[in-house]
């Protein structure tokens, strides 16, 4: 029988392997990123995203809740932001991720709550297996960030609206 022409050169050999072991953690999404550069990152610095841009600021925004928000529920969203970190610094996080995240945090800064709540949403639908364990953390720092006087972010809130219980605010 003849060999096809991608057969080895010695019949002995054993047949070329075509595809590695499976990736560890996460299976589908960062193969088919590293597969498609320019799809998925049309620019290569959106692509390498550090960490720590995408850290500090949740954590700048976990440490403005702290003056309002239950100790409890802070400790919690600091647990799953250390979850994110160990996740990303592992190389768990695909580029689409990190790109999603590094999005996320700037409308957090600009306040943009809806954009936001929308990107949390978007990650937890197309990424779920990658982003179901520290994203609850980030969905509640959306929240609760959302509900801090203005002035804990930015510095223009008035003392009298700081001081109204919430479920006074909330009442329409």
């Amino acid at each position: 029988s003849p060999d096809p022409p991608s057969a080895p050169a010695d019949p002995t050999a054993p047949p070329p392997r075509a595809l590695g072991p499976p990736p560890q953690g996460s299976v589908g999404a960062a193969p088919r990123a590293e597969g498609r550069p320019s799809a998925a990152c049309p620019e290569q610095e959106e692509c390498s995203v550090s960490a720590d841009t995408v850290l500090a600021p949740l954590r700048a925004a976990l440490d403005a809740c702290r003056a309002t928000v239950q100790k409890q529920v802070c400790n919690d969203i600091g647990r799953r932001l250390t979850v994110l970190e160990d996740a990303w610094a592992q190389g768990k996080l695909s580029a689409p991720v990190r790109k999603r995240m590094s999005l996320l945090v700037q409308e957090l800064q600009q306040q943009h709550w809806d954009a936001a709540d929308e990107i949390h949403r978007s990650l937890m639908v197309d990424h779920v297996n990658e982003v179901s364990q520290w994203m609850v953390g980030v969905k509640r720092l959306i929240a609760e960030s959302r509900d801090l006087p203005t002035a804990e972010m930015d510095g223009s809130a008035d003392a009298e609206t700081r001081d109204l219980p919430t479920a006074e605010t909330d009442s329409s």
